[in-house]
């Protein structure tokens, strides 16, 4: 998985645990919603950032296996930069 990939689905994560966070607060906020719905929207919400986070915690350590086999195989150096004439594989 590439970096670019990597940081595609991070946002995404970001983006999910936004958007929850602001709507469950806007639905708690509305009294004209009764206790049920905000108890359903509560449950779909922690679902979902649960999900953000799993998805965070996967592509993390996805990367960061892919990045320790390059510097095993010397594709990279110690700061983490492409050495002269060795390319780095995806693993996709």
């Amino acid at each position: 998985m590439t970096r670019g990939q990597a940081n595609v689905i991070r946002a995404f994560c970001l983006w999910t645990v936004y958007v929850w966070v602001t709507r469950i607060w806007n639905i708690w906020g509305d009294e004209t919603r009764d206790g049920s719905f905000k108890a359903v929207h509560t449950v779909i919400c922690v679902i979902s950032i649960a999900f953000a986070v799993a998805a965070w915690v996967v592509v993390s350590k996805v990367r960061r296996r892919a990045l320790a086999g390059a510097l095993a195989a010397g594709a990279l150096d110690p700061d983490g930069r492409q050495t002269a004439g060795a390319t780095v594989e995806s693993g996709d």
